[in-house]
């Protein structure tokens, strides 16, 4: 048996309508003192459409000063949770919530640690550099896509636009809090780029080259496969299916516990450029470069790439070859992102072929995923892959 750690959020409360209990869940969490005065993070796309309201009125009837910092962006700035923490310092918060996407869920991480250390925020950047403590923390997953509720990592963009990760065990959450009827108003377009992004978090963890690939998360991630992989059609087009949603938004959490142990790879690193330059939604940026990505690495990946292949596509035969079933799976995924509404290549968002250079430099930044694939890959390799994916 190899050596492995795995880490995770110590409490999951799944529930449909859960979310307007949340006042009972955050008075769980053991605490030297009554928590009374609460950070909210969130953004305003949630406030406008009131998916907060039952929430915040749980934390409102109960007791708790609720202070709202709404002020969250896609692909949430280092600057962002600084001022965030300055409002929950004024306030003198002692919890705090993140209610939203990963974007929300990200920041309230940080935050929750930076309030509760003396540690500046540039030391953190890195894997296990942050040290200290947080605040009581609790995460109410919106979307189905990035695991953000059980996994130790917050990602920022700093002030050159390059995306810098916060990897530590001290940012998993007290409490997840999975309320699928949170979901039900998505957009098709969301709905289909968050339910990639969690296939890819699967698709990753189960082929990782990390040393601490483990039996729990390949289980994990093919149990999360199987439940995107079955649901996701339904989800985006019939949106208001209770099954398809809670199981989506189940699948987005054992694919969080998965690539939060067994790490995310070269599809992610080559995403990372897309939205920090072109400000593509991170789901969206992976999907694009999803095909490609798998057909690079499918020398090496190509027996785990089979293993998955039914559990999204069954009707694959498999009296082929390994071979043919490596490569009619690595196209069925370019062809079910595009039957998922997703725009179909790079050109679609703007991206031309003189910024490949850019990208591709930016994408060889990203060492700590770049490490993890099961091929190696070199910048000349990584523009090839973006023209591929154009």
């Amino acid at each position: 048996m190899e050596d492995f750690i795995f880490n995770t959020t110590p409490s999951i409360f799944q529930k449909w309508g859960g979310a307007a209990e949340l006042a009972a869940v955050v008075r769980s969490i053991p605490s030297a003192a009554p928590l009374s005065r609460l950070l909210f993070v969130t953004d305003p796309g949630i406030l406008q459409l009131g998916l907060a309201d039952k929430a915040m009125a749980s934390l409102t009837e109960a007791g708790f000063d609720v202070c709202v910092f709404s002020e969250i962006e896609p692909d949430p700035k280092a600057l962002t949770v600084e001022n965030a923490v300055d409002v929950a310092r004024s306030e003198q918060c002692d919890c705090v919530v993140g209610f939203g996407g990963g974007s929300s869920m990200d920041v309230a991480k940080v935050v929750a640690l930076m309030l509760g250390s003396d540690q500046p925020m540039s030391a953190m950047f890195g894997v296990n550099q942050a040290k200290g403590l947080r605040l009581p923390l609790v995460l109410v997953p919106t979307t189905a896509g990035t695991g953000s509720e059980v996994t130790p990592v917050s990602i920022l963009t700093t002030g050159t636009e390059e995306k810098k990760g916060i990897v530590s065990p001290l940012i998993l959450p007290d409490v997840a809090v999975l309320d699928a009827e949170l979901t039900v108003g998505l957009p098709p377009a969301i709905t289909a780029a968050t339910g990639v992004d969690a296939m890819v978090h699967a698709i990753e963890a189960f082929t990782s080259k990390s040393a601490n690939n483990n039996p729990i998360s390949r289980h994990l991630a093919k149990q999360a496969l199987l439940l995107l992989g079955t649901n996701i059609q339904t989800a985006v087009h019939s949106g208001t299916d209770r099954t398809a949603r809670s199981n989506m938004l189940l699948g987005s959490m054992l694919a969080g516990q998965a690539f939060a142990n067994s790490p995310v790879a070269a599809v992610h690193a080559l995403a990372y450029p897309i939205g920090s330059l072109f400000h593509v939604p991170h789901g969206l940026s992976n999907a694009l470069v999803l095909r490609e990505v798998m057909r690079f690495n499918a020398p090496n990946a190509g027996a785990l790439y089979a293993e998955l292949a039914p559990l999204v596509f069954p009707d694959i035969r498999q009296d082929q070859s390994q071979d043919a079933q490596v490569a009619e799976c690595i196209e069925r995924f370019g062809t079910l992102t595009q039957s998922l509404g997703l725009e179909p290549g790079l050109r679609s968002v703007g991206i031309k072929e003189s910024d490949i250079a850019r990208l591709a430099s930016d994408a060889m930044n990203q060492t700590r995923l770049l490490v993890n694939n099961p091929r190696d890959m070199t910048e000349a390799d990584a523009a090839a892959i973006y023209l591929a994916a154009l």
